[in-house]
């Protein structure tokens, strides 16, 4: 998948906390994540450590949060 993204459950993770934490998706992203990791949905609620999540890439993907830099002392 062109443009895929491979995310990995840590321990206690579930499907939306590692969405939100790694790519910044929110639960209108669960369908999309599932359709596309076919057997996720049985080993959910809580995802066994190590567990590869594959989120297709889309058009309206957002881009990763960039932050402003900020410089305390000149």
């Amino acid at each position: 998948m062109a443009g895929a993204q491979r995310l990995v459950a840590l321990q206690g993770d579930t499907l939306d906390q590692l969405l939100a934490r790694e790519a910044g998706l929110g639960p209108g992203d669960l369908s999309r994540v599932r359709d596309a990791n076919p057997g996720l949905a049985a080993l959910e609620p809580i995802l066994p450590l190590g567990t590869a999540v594959i989120v297709p890439a889309t058009a309206d993907t957002p881009a990763p949060a960039t932050l402003p830099l900020i410089q305390l002392w000149s």
